[in-house]
């Protein structure tokens, strides 16, 4: 695993507290019977449906040192990397979507990449309950990455870049889609081995249905799918934490990893700040050279004693993630969750967090995102998307809010980006509003990472034309891309009537949505479609 080197943290606005790794994600489920996951794990997930009016051209992959894309004459200054705003100085601008002052203009957008899904998945299931998210959960991002894409998978290591797009009904606004796509995974038997510590939450509030019987049933699961040479350690916390199981070879010992795991049991309260610490003794003890060191947490995020603060924890977890490699992955579980809590955990922890609440979910971190986990395509992943000022008038990045990055640091290779695994998907949508009459180029996506093994830099470029974005409506596009702009106008309703935040542009309402995303499921026959679908038509019921 690849050390990091202080001082690398960032803030807001392109000086991230790190900016978080993609994903799409990882361990638990929310399993009704053990034999259906396992059957879902060898069963097809079907054809995707190809995107047509794609306008992508493939660029260069280099050791870095192609120079940035170039803005129009009369840049502005770029080093506080806001890159959302109206170009050429033209007056008010935008940036992430906040109602606050607009940043300078600017041609240029900077973003760690990320796959993190836990706020759609915990949205999903706080719809389902009757109750609306929490609009400071709601991450636009998490949403449009929790679907399968079709992007074109490189022939190598690394990334392909798709960029299209389709208007939108508001007025001279579009929708552009930026796709990045990783080469699927090798085989189980050619993956390096890994060695994992499960850091399991057994706190009172974990005894609720769908908590720790399913973590215990996703754990079960897991140690039978894993290989031998891999290993295994087990931390329970509560009030306390203490190790069950240290780090031990699954090979002649799968019996005894059952026997820890079927004796978790809820107790009283929830110390994660204990949970956290034990869990990284436990991992740092039982580090494995060569293999994948990963801390997995699984929990509701509901500390109430300890350090009830992420703040407290960060510095070991980052201590630990640039000394020894090792990673944070969060797994998320129960309907009252700490999402934020979570977040900013494994954020610093150089992961990504998922949250799962039924079958399909828990199918999908088992048979796709676990293995992913494993190995990776790409560290420290950031894209740049180069707008072209001769026809693009404004534009607008739809999320990312705290993954954005200095425009200037985008071939800085010490500042951190995203972690990205084979077969992930990375979608960036933007509002753009072109000028009238736009025609010929309008953007160029650039993504840049660094190869987990050498740490040599390489980057890829794919390009979009004007008439990709004037052809047609969005709900005439191809179908993936439909599902995408459904995803981020489902966020945008539930985040925006919290006040404070512009709806993304073209935004329609939920029954409409509801409309389209009914003939998406229905077409597509796909059951994450067909959920997306399920949360419109709830949050339209309680949004009224």
């Amino acid at each position: 695993m690849m050390l990091r080197t202080p001082g690398r943290d960032r803030g807001r606005d392109g000086h991230r507290d790190r900016a978080r790794r993609p994903g799409r994600p990882a361990l638990l489920a929310a399993l009704a019977a053990a034999a259906v996951l396992l059957s879902g794990c060898s069963a097809a997930d079907g054809s995707h449906d190809r995107s047509s009016g794609t306008s992508s051209e493939s660029g260069r992959r280099s050791g870095g040192g192609n120079p940035a894309p170039a803005p129009a004459p009369g840049g502005t200054d770029r080093s506080q990397g806001k890159g959302e705003g109206k170009v050429e100085g033209t007056g008010e601008g935008e940036d992430d979507g906040r109602r606050a002052d607009a940043p300078a203009p600017d041609y240029l957008s900077t973003f760690a990449l990320d796959v993190d899904t836990a706020s759609y998945g915990y949205a999903r299931r706080t719809l389902a309950d009757g109750k609306l998210p929490d609009p400071g959960t709601v991450r636009p991002e998490e949403f449009v990455n929790s679907f399968r894409q079709d992007y074109r998978q490189p022939d190598g290591n690394g990334f392909s870049v798709t960029v299209d797009g389709a208007r939108t009904d508001s007025a001279d606004w579009s929708l552009m889609r930026v796709g990045l796509a990783t080469r699927a995974g090798r085989g189980p038997s050619e993956r390096p081995p890994a060695a994992l510590t499960f850091v399991v939450d057994i706190s009172g509030s974990m005894a609720e249905t769908g908590r720790l019987d399913l973590v215990r049933t996703s754990l079960d699961l897991m140690t039978d799918r894993l290989r031998g040479d891999d290993s295994v350690a087990v931390v329970a916390f509560s009030g306390k934490a203490e190790t069950r199981l240290p780090m031990t070879r699954l090979d002649g010992n799968r019996e005894r990893v059952h026997r820890v795991v079927d004796g978790l049991r809820p107790t009283d309260s929830t110390n994660v700040e204990a949970g956290i610490t034990r869990g990284y003794d436990t991992a740092v003890a039982g580090r494995r050279a060569g293999a994948t060191n990963r801390v997995v947490l699984l929990t509701d995020a509901l500390a109430n004693t300890g350090t009830t603060s992420a703040d407290a924890l960060l510095n070991r977890i980052d201590n630990d993630r640039r000394e020894h490699g090792i990673t944070l992955f969060g797994v998320g579980v129960g309907s009252d969750y700490n999402d934020a809590f979570m977040e900013r955990l494994v954020d610093k922890g150089d992961g990504h967090t998922v949250y799962v609440s039924d079958q399909e979910e828990a199918r999908r971190v088992f048979c796709h995102e676990l293995p992913a986990q494993v190995e990776l395509r790409a560290r420290d992943a950031k894209a740049q998307v180069s707008f072209d000022p001769r026809n693009v008038e404004q534009f607008r990045l739809i999320g990312y809010d705290n993954r954005r990055v200095a425009d200037d640091s985008f071939r800085d290779d010490s500042v951190d980006g995203g972690e990205v695994g084979p077969g992930h998907t990375v979608t960036a949508l933007y509002a753009v509003r072109l000028r009238p009459g736009a025609a010929g180029h309008v953007a160029t996506a650039t993504v840049r990472w660094l190869d987990p093994g050498s740490r040599a830099p390489h980057e890829e470029s794919g390009r979009v034309e004007a008439s990709a974005l004037t052809g047609g409506g969005w709900e005439q596009a191809a179908p993936r891309f439909q599902v995408t702009a459904a995803a981020a106008y489902l966020a945008s309703e539930l985040r925006e009537r919290g006040g404070g935040w512009e709806p993304v542009p073209g935004a329609v309402g939920l029954d409409r949505l509801s409309e389209v995303t009914s003939r998406l499921a229905a077409r597509t026959e796909d059951p994450e479609v067909r959920q997306l679908s399920e949360a419109v038509r709830q949050a339209d019921r309680l949004l009224g």
